[in-house]
């Protein structure tokens, strides 16, 4: 039996930066590439919208916020909707398929109590209502809940799922269920209030193709990785992430003396340069929740700073020589823009160099002007 390819953490840093676009940002027509770069991350998490656009555009070397939503806007480009872990994200349009045909084939359990879940024919019959209901159409959540409601019955729109000390429909239930099928994304704003419409990509993919496209995907963006990072990123039993992550093709490797893997002939990690320098990611980044193990990623006080009891995606993220090294904080008064970069260390006159070009960056993506302040971020997560 060969011996395993030895990879060091250097190494795997080396590539999932570059092939994130962390070490060259990208180029070219926006919405082509943000929509690559969706995809090169295996999805741009977006509960927090503003914070999605500024983890996508500071991948890419003009884009802006502005740019990120002429992407949404154009159906071939970008989608959000729900994805790992039932939460928002965006995705590559032309690859929806692919991840409508994975998530809608990993297992759900009861989540919520008897008297307010769907059984499995309710929640076929509300999905079937939703996917006709948004055909060609731009609904909001009333609107939406009147259409299931007319083509179901009362019992769908009945208030019984507490959400935010109120009542919603117990169709809502099955919303992140809805965007994992296919029958449901996001629209476009009206006023304030969010839309949701039907997907233009198509059917899903049967699941034996689409599980093991997910799986190469994750490993591309975030490996060497393990069956249990994996069940972690989609939420999912590590029992069930086992068995489909070995019946996929990958290939055993040893990440400094631990057992991991990658996909299958994915094994160039020789030809990326080690990641130097400083870069800013915003709280919620795909990368500073996926990259695995924790600990090597936010080393001895970082783990502390910059995680909530673990929990990675709470704060904002300096990353110095691909470690997280600190957190900032932003500010806003019309145009200008106040970055506030704590290090849990000193920095040297070339990385405050390196962290003025990336805060004047981030005034930029944001539309406006920045500046810059090394000091204590006195806010705390989300903030």
């Amino acid at each position: 039996m060969p011996t395993p390819l030895a990879v060091t953490w250097a190494a795997a840093q080396a590539r999932r930066f570059a092939r994130q676009s962390l070490t060259v940002p990208a180029q070219g027509d926006p919405p082509q590439e943000l929509a690559r770069l969706a995809g090169a991350m295996c999805g741009v998490h977006a509960q927090v919208a503003s914070a999605a656009e500024l983890s996508l555009a500071l991948r890419h070397a003009e884009a802006t916020r502005q740019d990120v939503r002429d992407a949404l806007a154009k159906p071939a480009a970008l989608v959000k909707t729900y994805g790992p872990r039932g939460t928002v994200h965006l995705l590559p349009a032309a690859e929806l398929p692919l991840w409508t045909g994975a998530l809608s084939a990993t297992p759900t359990g009861a989540q919520h109590p008897e008297g307010v879940r769907l059984d499995t024919a309710q929640t076929d019959e509300v999905i079937a209502a939703i996917a006709d209901a948004l055909d060609g159409r731009f609904l909001t959540v009333d609107e939406l809940t009147e259409e299931i409601v007319a083509r179901t019955g009362p019992w769908a729109g009945e208030l019984t799922m507490d959400a935010f000390q109120t009542k919603w429909p117990r169709w809502r239930t099955v919303m992140h269920t809805a965007g994992h099928r296919g029958a449901l994304c996001f629209g476009p704003l009206r006023g304030r209030k969010v839309t949701y419409t039907r997907p233009e990509a198509g059917p899903p993919l049967p699941a034996s193709v689409a599980l093991p496209a997910l799986v190469r995907s994750y490993l591309h963006a975030y490996g060497p990785a393990t069956p249990e990072s994996f069940a972690k990123w989609l939420a999912m039993p590590v029992s069930w992430a086992r068995t489909t992550f070995h019946s996929c093709e990958v290939e055993e490797v040893d990440f400094e003396g631990t057992v991991a893997w990658v996909a299958a002939g994915d094994t160039d990690f020789g030809s990326y340069e080690p990641v130097r320098g400083v870069r800013l990611l915003p709280y919620f980044d795909s990368l500073g929740i996926d990259t695995y193990p924790r600990d090597r990623f936010f080393p001895g006080p970082a783990f502390e700073r910059a995680t909530a009891r673990g929990q990675a995606g709470n704060y904002p993220l300096l990353v110095i020589d691909g470690e997280v090294a600190g957190v900032w904080h932003q500010k806003r008064s019309g145009r200008r823009i106040t970055v506030t970069v704590e290090a849990l260390g000193s920095l040297t006159a070339g990385q405050v160099e390196e962290l003025e070009e990336w805060v004047a960056r981030v005034g930029a993506v944001l539309e406006g002007v920045a500046s810059l302040v090394v000091g204590p971020v006195s806010v705390g997560p989300h903030a």
